[in-house]
């Protein structure tokens, strides 16, 4: 395999607003037809995983989903089993009061709640919530009290990662090292990542190439390994239209 593509997807190859990938079309196609392995990486579920990857024909390349705390095996369809989001809730319930109530966890909130959060359709707001490794939620209280929150958390083995609307819990699996497993599995002669938040930050590292979408709706991520040299690069347009530039570009360059 020639390259193997890790990408984001709200903000990244989806459109911030309208969810949309319409703009990346002809680098989709054209990844399709040169062979290259495209692996979706994202904190949406598995059961939105397997949707978006069939419309987007990546059904023969496995998913991160989860943030990177699960993966969706190539093929693979639907809802993953749910024990280890079931301990990572019974764990959030136990701690103090005054900051659990600071959290409000997809686990709280009803499906049309989640659907007002995220601008998803009912249906697709359902799939979010099927949730088997981690916990998107939204902070209510101060930025002191989340630190406090987060490191209370530490104690009981959880972890908490910034993404681009939610602070979501997990039990520290990353997309970097979903990465690391997938490429020595697939063994490409390279990879490259595009992303566009916090979240991605480990996996834009960990790929040979990186490529930080740009996104009006957020702060700019600080300076990353790799940008000196050139490793890593920012686009200037935003969403898929950014991404269909940049994989575009890089093919040229790899001449594929």
């Amino acid at each position: 395999m020639p390259l193997l593509v890790f990408t984001d997807l709200d903000g990244t190859l989806l459109c911030h607003d309208t969810y949309q990938s319409d703009a990346a079309s002809p680098a989709l196609k054209r990844l399709e037809n040169i062979g290259v392995g495209v692996v979706l990486a994202s904190s949406k579920t598995a059961s939105e995983i397997y949707v978006l990857r069939e419309e987007l024909r990546l059904q023969h390349w496995p998913a991160i989903v989860e943030n990177g705390a699960g993966l969706l095996p190539a093929q693979a369809k639907g809802a993953l089993d749910s024990t280890i989001y079931a301990q990572l809730r019974a764990k959030l319930d136990k701690i103090s009061a005054n900051l659990r109530v600071l959290f409000c966890g997809f686990g709280d909130m009803s499906i049309t709640q989640i659907a007002d959060r995220t601008g998803l359709s009912f249906s697709a707001a359902a799939l979010a919530k099927e949730r088997a490794f981690s916990e998107p939620g939204i902070w209510l209280g101060t930025s002191k009290e989340k630190n406090i929150f987060i490191k209370t958390l530490r104690y009981q083995g959880i972890f908490a990662c910034e993404g681009g609307r939610f602070l979501t819990l997990s039990f520290g699996a990353t997309k970097a090292k979903q990465i690391a497993q997938i490429t020595k599995t697939l063994a490409p002669r390279h990879t490259i990542a595009l992303g566009d938040a916090p979240n991605d930050i480990e996996m834009l590292e960990a790929a040979d190439f990186g490529v930080i979408i740009a996104n009006p709706h957020r702060e700019p991520l600080p300076e990353l390994n790799g940008e000196k040299f050139g490793r890593i690069t920012r686009t200037k347009q935003t969403g898929p239209v950014a991404w269909n530039a940049a994989i575009l570009a890089h093919l040229k360059w790899h001449s594929l």
